[in-house]
């Protein structure tokens, strides 16, 4: 009987243009919000205190951004990455365009915009990709560039 073990993607499978899309999506809890922003040490008002968000000119108190990037490229692991990532390089162009609230479900898409083969890491390629989160209504509620090392297809029959 052969084992199958769930993996992401290797480099050599990815090609420019692909979009997935990550389901099932999140909604976002007041639980998380608290635990997220309490975890991370940031006490920011708009994401706590709802009294206080009240007065401000959304109304309600806001997701805490982070939460929001890390859900949203968090979805994209079990599709991509999963097991073939070596590092995560960098995450850059990030914006919140439209704000998330208590409620709302994020929907998280990638594409991949650029590969090449590592010149310094035989076996190994990198992957720049646009992480979008979308909320249930489809505003653009987070994007993000990523650029990762992923490892190629091993060209001896096993697993990485």
């Amino acid at each position: 009987m052969k084992n199958i073990v769930q993996r992401g993607l290797y480099f050599d499978e990815l090609q420019v243009g692909s979009r997935f899309l990550h389901r099932p999506g999140r909604t976002a809890t007041e639980a998380d919000n608290v635990l997220f922003s309490s975890l991370t040490m940031n006490t920011q008002a708009l994401h706590l205190d709802a009294a206080f968000s009240a007065n401000q000119p959304f109304g309600q108190r806001l997701m805490n951004s982070m939460w929001t990037l890390s859900t949203m490229v968090g979805a994209s692991v079990s599709q991509i990455t999963q097991g073939t990532l070596v590092a995560q390089l960098g995450l850059t162009d990030i914006a919140f365009p439209s704000p998330l609230f208590h409620g709302d479900t994020l929907y998280s898409e990638t594409e991949i915009t650029e590969t090449r083969p590592s010149r310094s890491r035989p076996g190994q390629g990198i992957v720049t990709m646009v992480h979008t989160g979308r909320n249930q209504e489809d505003a653009v509620v987070a994007t993000a560039t990523r650029v990762a090392l992923l490892w190629c297809a091993p060209t001896d029959g096993e697993d990485r």
